[in-house]
């Protein structure tokens, strides 16, 4: 047994008005497995019902909001929050992550990725100074930087100082979902992100799945991408940050970034270590490639090619 190899269509989308003509596209790739990202229009849904019925190919996981809501016809995993201070935003973002669920139980993916929000900065958000810098210093290395050093520890202060209600109103949202999920048999993934202001805080990952204490209805979606912009930023080591997530991993976003800093790249084309990435990898993870729209096929296929490999030296042929 191995883990499940996706491709999440993201990356093609937003050139299909048909969502079966999405689907085939990436069946005819060669993936078994999809994930319906946070771009599917609503009127891409009948397409994709008639593909999995057909079993054009199978669904591993959706990211939520999928299908986004009435009237939004771009992508929009953050329009709701659930760690707003309005109550009203909060009550859609349950809403709307219920129908995401429900979409998940009805073309039987087994997961759900999530996003759970931002502390709210009304003046001095202090990742403007932080991206300042470190576009300012592309490409250096930071660790012995006194001055990124200094500014990073007062950064993390502020948010850390500020972040109580909004931490607080995404746990309140979780707890009210979490049965939900777990009715309908599915398993919400709790992303890493990558902004600074973005929820969770990387080391309190581990904490809120326990806290939680739903092993049948959620688990920790490791993005190799926002990862590795949190090292570069100097939030996290990417080793100790799957090492202390290892035992509520339930998948992963898979995408490179360049040197530069973009990521959503092709697979070994920049900066990441995805052999030792795969080390994690159990067979009952999801393994979810989320490129760029921009990618070439060739690019998406010598990924999956890479995956594939790495796949087989860790579990065999």
């Amino acid at each position: 047994m191995k883990p499940i190899v996706a491709l999440s269509s993201c990356w093609c989308s937003q050139r299909h008005q048909d969502g079966y003509a999405m689907l085939r596209e990436i069946a005819d790739l060669g993936f078994e497995w999809v994930e319906l990202s946070h771009g599917i229009k609503i009127p891409l849904v009948p397409g994709v019902l008639r593909a999995v019925e057909e079993g054009v190919i199978k669904v591993a996981s959706c990211h939520n909001f999928c299908p986004l809501p009435a009237g939004v016809n771009h992508a929009a995993p953050n329009l709701y929050r659930p760690s707003a201070a309005d109550a009203r935003e909060r009550d859609q973002w349950l809403r709307q992550s219920k129908r995401t669920i429900d979409f998940a139980a009805q073309v039987k993916a087994r997961k759900v990725v999530l996003h759970l929000g931002s502390v709210e900065f009304f003046w001095f958000n202090p990742s403007g100074k932080l991206d300042a810098y470190l576009e300012a210093q592309a490409g250096a290395d930071l660790t012995n930087d006194a001055t990124y050093q200094k500014l990073l520890a007062k950064s993390l202060k502020k948010m850390r100082d500020r972040m109580p209600p909004y931490w607080e109103n995404t746990k309140a949202g979780l707890t009210q979902l979490l049965p939900y999920a777990e009715e309908k048999g599915v398993l919400l993934g709790f992303e890493n992100r990558e902004a600074f202001d973005e929820l969770p805080l990387d080391a309190d990952h581990p904490d809120l799945i326990t806290a939680l204490a739903k092993p049948n209805a959620c688990g920790y979606w490791h993005d190799a991408g926002h990862a590795q912009i949190k090292q570069d930023m100097g939030l996290l080591n990417h080793r100790e940050h799957l090492e202390k997530n290892a035992t509520n991993l339930i998948g992963f976003h898979l995408h490179d970034v360049s040197a530069e800093g973009r990521d959503h790249q092709p697979i070994g084309s920049g900066k990441i270590d995805f052999e030792m990435i795969s080390s994690f990898w159990r067979p009952e993870h999801t393994l979810v490639l989320e490129f760029s729209p921009r990618l070439t096929t060739e690019q998406v296929l010598a990924s999956k090619a890479r995956v594939e490999e790495l796949l087989a030296k860790r579990f065999g042929k």
